[in-house]
């Protein structure tokens, strides 16, 4: 009878004992970033001693939870392989299954990162049909953050599981997620994993942490969530829903593709993307971070509401603020979409050929393949003779061309401020402009509307993204 007791003693006091957990991030299937001390992280009773045992040293890892129960333990990663096995312990047992060793990437942004691979209605995605179709890749993962505005910081993102790229998978992920970790499985020959978390819509603010939009006073805060529309716009809700529960994850770099939310506030953008940039970085707590990020591709926004037209409402202000970025963020890279927009098209159908620009910087810089030359040009500076301007890049070895085609979309002004079309030619590294009406020139720009084709293209094939010379 007493051992009876006894048991059931034991039996009821297990019984009270909380389960260890893990956040919604780490599940079967998942991939960690290669040769690297990478958190797992979740809940357990406070104080409890949990314990990780990975398949790949059959080494034992150890940490504490503190007394609200949160527990955060790193592990030491190997070179690319698996899969493994880990096993996580307090109390009951978690068995992570199927792990991949390799590069991992978390894609960020608004719709055009969204943009599944089947497509919207009536938006298609070019190529995608084939690319579905062998799509099937035990090496590639793919994992979605749940939609999830939220006022206040989130302590887990909603539940989701990593997949494998097959047809079915692929068809609803990111196309340009998609395609850039298809260049990097090809290139690499190492599994990636991909975290998506996107969502349509959305503004850079709703993007950022509240203490990094302190001294915006234009931007509101809020501070409870009951009355509030398009959430997907409100500054802090998507970072505290979507990207603090899983900063810290390891991973390589960033790839980020938004704008269109803020094309109206292409001043505030200058200021807020490169420190939405800084601050991920610190909180990730790697300053130098990859992360590379796509200019917004052409399109008519007048035809939107509320339907703006003229000053600064044109999107090509937006790019020329995402190009000036680049001077505020080290490792980073810009791809550049000039030739792939689409007049009456939000999002343009050539998700491939963005995507691969991504990845073209990615595998340049944060892979060291210095052969390629994979930046597009960037405008560097202007000097005038006379009446000729002449337009200096960075980023051209190999010089610039237009493929045998007349320059259509340069403009250049005098001291009025006038920008009239001007006719522009080739020469190496630069670009001669001139125009018979501008005797006196100032400034010149190059493909500054809100649609336009771009016409200008480094020799490796890469187009030469909107800029301006002037500060009007």
């Amino acid at each position: 009878m007493k051992q009876l007791m006894t048991f059931l003693l034991l039996l009821f006091a297990a019984g009270l004992r909380g389960e260890v957990k893990l956040s919604a991030i780490f599940t079967d299937g998942m991939v960690l970033q290669q040769q690297k001390s990478v958190p797992l992280w979740g809940w357990a009773d406070p104080n409890a001693v949990v314990q990780l045992r990975t398949s790949w040293d059959n080494r034992m890892y150890e940490g504490k939870a503190d007394k609200a129960g949160n527990w955060r333990v790193y592990v030491e990663t190997p070179a690319a392989g698996g899969p493994y096995v880990i096993l996580v312990s307090e109390g009951n047992t978690i068995q992570l299954q199927d792990v991949l060793i390799g590069e991992v990437w978390l894609c960020s942004g608004q719709s055009n990162m969204e943009m599944p691979m089947k497509g919207y209605p009536g938006q298609p995605i070019a190529g995608s049909t084939e690319a579905i179709l062998e799509s099937t890749d035990a090496q590639l993962r793919l994992y979605t953050v749940p939609r999830n505005p939220s006022v206040k910081p989130a302590q887990d993102s909603k539940p989701s599981i990593w997949k494998t790229a097959t047809p079915e998978t692929v068809a609803n992920f990111s196309a340009t997620a998609y395609f850039f970790g298809r260049r990097l499985r090809k290139v690499l020959n190492v599994p990636v994993g991909l975290i998506h978390s996107s969502y349509g819509g959305s503004n850079v603010e709703t993007w950022m942490d509240a203490a990094w939009l302190a001294d915006q006073k234009d931007t509101e805060i809020p501070q409870q969530e009951e009355g509030l529309k398009d959430k997907n716009r409100i500054p802090t809700m998507l970072y505290n829903g979507m990207l603090h529960p899983i900063i810290g994850y390891g991973i390589k770099g960033i790839i980020w593709y938004q704008g269109e939310s803020n094309y109206e506030r292409p001043d505030a953008y200058e200021i807020l993307f490169p420190r939405m940039v800084t601050n991920l970085r610190k909180q990730w707590g790697e300053e130098q971070l990859p992360f590379y990020f796509t200019q917004i591709a052409p399109f008519d926004y007048a035809a939107l509401p509320p339907y703006h037209v003229g000053g600064k409402y044109n999107s090509a202000f937006l790019r020329d603020a995402q190009r000036k970025s680049l001077a505020k963020l080290n490792n980073s890279g810009m791809a550049v979409t000039l030739d792939l927009g689409e007049k009456d098209c939000i999002h343009p159908s050539r998700k491939r050929e963005g995507a691969e620009r991504l990845a073209l910087l990615a595998l340049g810089d944060a892979y060291g393949m210095q052969a390629l030359n994979y930046r597009s040009p960037l405008y560097d500076s202007l000097e005038i003779k006379g009446s000729t301007a002449i337009v200096r890049f960075t980023d051209a070895p190999l010089g610039l061309t237009s493929f045998g085609k007349s320059l259509q979309a340069f403009e250049i002004a005098g001291g009025d401020k006038i920008f009239y079309p001007a006719t522009a030619v080739v020469q190496g590294k630069t670009v001669v402009v001139s125009s018979p009406r501008v005797a006196a020139p100032v400034a010149v720009r190059y493909a500054f509307k809100d649609f336009v084709v771009g016409d200008l293209f480094g020799v490796n094939g890469l187009p030469v993204g909107s800029f301006r010379t002037d500060s009007w």
